[in-house]
């Protein structure tokens, strides 16, 4: 199915250089074992990378960038969002004290998340 809507579309598999120099129809054996060597090994490498966090994890290191955000951000940010401000209106009005990126805003996303691990912690203390 796949093979036949590659083909009506005029997409094929071309090797410059090589041994299988030349152009392969996309519902021909050497596509169709290129294409499940590359599912194969997309998977072995998320796998690998995800062992290697579990990895990381254990001896306690961190996985990601440095945080940017603060006890004043996450309150500036709380008392923003009490005014009813959008995440971006948010971001604008926060700036970054330390770090590389010092006197930067944070992204949306990274205002979200703040608020999202803030009100997720409430939540816990709450139920406890």
């Amino acid at each position: 199915m796949l093979a036949e809507e590659l083909k009506a579309s005029d997409v094929g598999l071309e090797f410059l250089t090589g041994e299988l120099k030349g152009s392969h129809d996309p519902s021909g054996i050497v596509f169709t074992v290129l294409a499940a060597m590359s599912g194969m090994e997309r998977e072995y490498i998320r796998d690998r990378t995800l062992e290697g966090h579990e990895s990381a994890r254990r001896r306690g290191k961190t996985i990601g960038g440095a945080g940017v955000t603060d006890e004043s951000m996450l309150s500036m940010a709380l008392h923003l969002r009490d005014q009813e401000m959008s995440l971006r209106d948010i971001a604008k009005r926060l700036v970054i004290t330390t770090g590389a990126k010092k006197g930067q805003h944070p992204s949306p996303s990274t205002v979200m998340r703040m608020l999202r691990e803030h009100d997720e912690q409430a939540a816990t203390a709450v139920s406890t």
